[in-house]
């Protein structure tokens, strides 16, 4: 065999070995699945916990531990704080609202009948309730759910902690796996992506903020039922853009419905109204320092992440979605979406023509 054989035979097995370890890989990364997500968690945790630390360790003799450490303390005291004074009340109300929904289901059903609705429909209100109702023999399974969510909540706290106190350390890591060439093109890439990330979380926790106390005091101004709870559950839902808003009006409409339809209308014009003012209003103003999403990809990238990664990939939707946006904006057209937000466009100068002579 010549030498212009053997060597083609070298490239050919080199490309068939590399396309089989690209498959393994691929296989592996889909197989763990679970612990990315994990590991993506304690990402956002160690970014939360950074930017509260951020002006502990500028401004005070405090290190980066140590800053860490107490902004842990004082988020865990908060929250403390937080459940001694409205605890009970938001218990009470989310039990209530556990045992309002199917009585206000039934209301409306009755109501539907009066109207005269035709028997077509009536049955698809019917089933839905049957499937609504089938939730209760999966309970033992969401229960485990339950607890091996809050397993994996306890250990991206720990690894967000972790990561928190030394951020720069796991970032180099990642950098080193790269050739020399593109290590500092890619140590950019990250940094600009979890300065996007960090500005986008604190927007969106003011945002969650202001939606949940507008609705909790429309809806109590209305009298509906277990109105506290009812905007923590709209605030919650916050964090899912388009589908959570969407989602957690239902209860609460149902709840309404039951005090008449005026109540309904004005419920129904309560959550439409602060859903218009946190997209028209509150966001642009508590995230205007990043560039915006395009809707639509926001939609596709929840049912995408939904589809891939099931409950927890609808939740963590938003933040995986600016994370890879800012890395194509950064890594392929060498943009800074954190800087983009505040340039202005410009409009171009008018020329002026210069009359001819007669």
């Amino acid at each position: 065999m010549t030498q212009t054989g053997k060597a083609l035979d070298i490239a050919f097995i080199q490309r068939v070995l590399f396309v089989i370890l690209a498959i393994a890989a691929s296989l592996l990364v889909f197989k763990l699945l679970g612990l990315w997500l994990l590991i993506f968690g304690a990402i956002v945790i160690a970014t939360v916990l950074r930017a509260l630390a951020e002006p502990l360790i500028k401004y005070t003799p405090l290190n980066d531990t140590l800053a860490v450490l107490t902004v842990l303390v004082v988020v865990l005291g908060f929250i403390a704080v937080t459940f001694t004074l409205f605890g009970y009340e938001l218990t009470q109300q989310a039990q209530n609202l556990t045992k309002q929904l199917p009585a206000a289901w039934e209301a409306l059903q009755v109501r539907l009948q009066v109207l005269g609705l035709n028997d077509e429909v009536q049955k698809q209100l019917s089933a839905l309730g049957q499937q609504a109702g089938g939730l209760t023999s999966k309970i033992p399974l969401i229960a485990g759910s339950v607890f091996s969510s809050l397993a994996n909540l306890l250990v991206a706290t720990i690894a967000g902690i972790i990561l928190a106190i030394n951020p720069k350390k796991y970032r180099d890591g990642v950098v080193f796996l790269f050739s020399a060439e593109h290590k500092e093109r890619v140590r950019d890439a990250m940094n600009v992506a979890g300065h996007a990330l960090r500005l986008w979380f604190v927007g969106q926790f003011i945002s969650m903020v202001l939606v949940g106390t507008l609705t909790a005091v429309g809806l109590s101004i209305l009298g509906v039922p277990s109105a506290l709870a009812l905007g923590m559950v709209s605030g919650l839902a916050q964090f899912v853009p388009i589908v959570g808003p969407v989602v957690s009006a239902g209860p609460g409409l149902l709840l309404a419905a039951v005090s008449g339809w005026q109540v309904l209308i004005w419920a129904l014009v309560i959550y439409v109204g602060v859903s218009q003012l946190e997209s028209n209003l509150i966001t642009p103003a508590v995230q205007r320092r990043i560039a915006s999403i395009p809707v639509i990809v926001t939609l596709f990238a929840v049912i995408g992440f939904a589809g891939l990664l099931g409950p927890m990939g609808v939740l963590f939707a938003m933040p995986l979605t600016v994370i890879i946006y800012t890395l194509i904006r950064r890594l392929y057209a060498g943009e800074d979406v954190t800087e983009l937000a505040d340039e202005k466009p410009q409009r171009p100068a008018r020329k002026h023509r210069t009359p001819k002579a007669s």
